[in-house]
């Protein structure tokens, strides 16, 4: 299980982690438009963010793959 996880690059992070770094490095602004979704277009906030995305999947998944392309 230990290997499983060494090669996750999320292992360890929270997703409110995530949200704070895409929005320090990009701006609501910037992120919105690279992921076209309302959380973050109209009336952004960490909090709402978080709770569409941990209702959404689809969208959990664009912000984490944004996550991994910044980190390299």
């Amino acid at each position: 299980m230990s290997k499983h996880q060494a090669n996750n690059p999320l292992h360890g992070i929270t997703l409110e982690q995530i949200v704070n770094s895409l929005v320090a490095h990009y701006g609501w602004s910037a992120l919105g438009k690279r992921i076209n979704i309302r959380c973050f277009n109209s009336n952004p906030s960490v909090k709402s963010s978080l709770k569409f995305l941990r209702k959404t999947p689809w969208a959990r998944k664009k912000v984490e793959n944004l996550y991994i392309a910044m980190q390299k």
